[in-house]
């Protein structure tokens, strides 16, 4: 098999991470990183180069692919360069915090004919790929609406971190922009969105300046609805995907991890999350422990992930590495890898906004449109 040559722009937290793992996959190695602050110590132990440039990186000759791994803000610059040197690209999400800033990525990428993953890592839980096929074989029958709380409360920090500013993260709504693309994973693009809600505890200098509560509604176009709360202004910390069908429910339980379906005539019955049961213990542990803040667990360089988020990371590398080496992809993950699932997330999270800074229903056309 074929070496790929991977390079991560941004070895952080999570980038350093994805090293590790993309290092043990077959038929792969990292090649090069660039980061100012941690890319000399990332290097050494992934035993790869350090670039301080990044068209040298994109230009490198044994770089066939780039993980962008960077804060939310700098993502854009690493994907256009690298597809102009026509690398694949596997960016973390948000890919951005635009609309107009994620076709720009999506266009350069498709012009210059390379796969463009985003990190919608949701995707590849054992749970909601588990519902998706429960869904298709019609378990809990037409879907009507899906609701998912993340929310907790939120202490200050010894920092503020670039995560709770909105020009940085794009705030609750952009930085965790999992639960929308999910729900759109399962339900299809939203159609018209409202939301409501802005910073309600967290004024000042001790914080930073993104709203601390939000509530979303998403309308899909044929009398099925969807219901998003986002925030750190809320002391009983919630973190779920329900789904509501005609048939019954299932609920995809990030606190108390789990998965539970219920039809209208059948048992209650329940299912792992992750890939065992360690993880989902593991998850359930921190969940109800001091390491979450605001439905925040706070990473930083030189942290090793959980075991559960090592897992799903681990799967979305697997996934990334196969179709670099000619893995089929379904039509059902083939939006995933254009960037076209993450550019209608954002699409409707720029409706989302608008809505909230001028009072009104908003539709999602209007963002779309906007851009052309």
């Amino acid at each position: 098999m074929k070496n790929i040559g991977y390079a991560i722009v941004g070895t952080g937290y999570f980038g350093a991470e994805l090293g590790r793992i993309m290092n043990t996959q077959e038929g792969a190695r990292i090649v090069a990183v660039l980061d100012p602050e941690n890319g000399e110590t990332v290097a050494k132990e992934l035993k790869c180069d350090c670039e301080t440039d990044l068209d040298t990186l994109c230009a490198r000759a044994d770089v066939d692919a780039v993980i962008v791994a960077t804060p939310n803000y700098l993502h854009k610059d690493p994907v256009l360069t690298a597809a102009r040197h026509k690398k694949h690209v596997f960016c973390e999400k948000p890919i951005a915090l635009s609309y107009a800033d994620c076709d720009e990525m999506v266009r350069a990428c498709q012009e210059s004919g390379v796969v463009f993953m985003a990190g919608h890592v949701m995707n590849f839980f054992r749970g909601v790929r588990h519902a998706k096929q429960l869904i298709a074989e019609g378990k809990i029958g037409k879907l009507l609406y899906c609701h998912s709380a993340r929310n907790g409360w939120e202490e200050p920090q010894p920092s503020i971190s670039w995560k709770k500013l909105r020009s940085k993260s794009g705030g609750h709504l952009y930085h965790h922009i999992h639960e929308v693309d999910c729900i759109q994973f399962l339900m299809g693009h939203a159609t018209e969105v409202t939301m409501t809600g802005g910073n309600v505890a967290h004024q000042g200098e001790r914080f930073g300046d993104e709203d601390d509560m939000l509530f979303l509604l998403m309308e899909f176009g044929n009398n099925t609805y969807a219901v998003v709360e986002y925030g750190s202004a809320f002391h009983y910390p919630e973190h779920y995907v329900l789904i509501q069908g005609t048939k019954g429910y299932i609920r995809l339980d990030m606190c108390n991890a789990g998965m539970t379906v219920k039809t209208v005539d059948g048992p209650e019955e329940h299912f792992l999350l992750h890939e065992n049961q360690a993880e989902d213990d593991q998850r359930t542990y921190i969940y109800h422990s001091t390491e979450m803040d605001g439905a925040i667990q706070y990473g930083r360089p030189g942290k090793k992930p959980p075991l559960w988020l090592h897992g799903i990371m681990k799967n979305e590398m697997k996934f990334f590495n196969g179709i670099m080496h000619g893995d089929p992809v379904t039509d059902e993950f083939r939006p995933l890898l254009t960037g076209e699932a993450a550019r209608a997330a954002i699409a409707t999270a720029d409706a989302a906004t608008r809505s909230l800074r001028e009072d009104r229903k908003v539709k999602v056309s209007e963002i779309i449109g906007s851009s052309l």
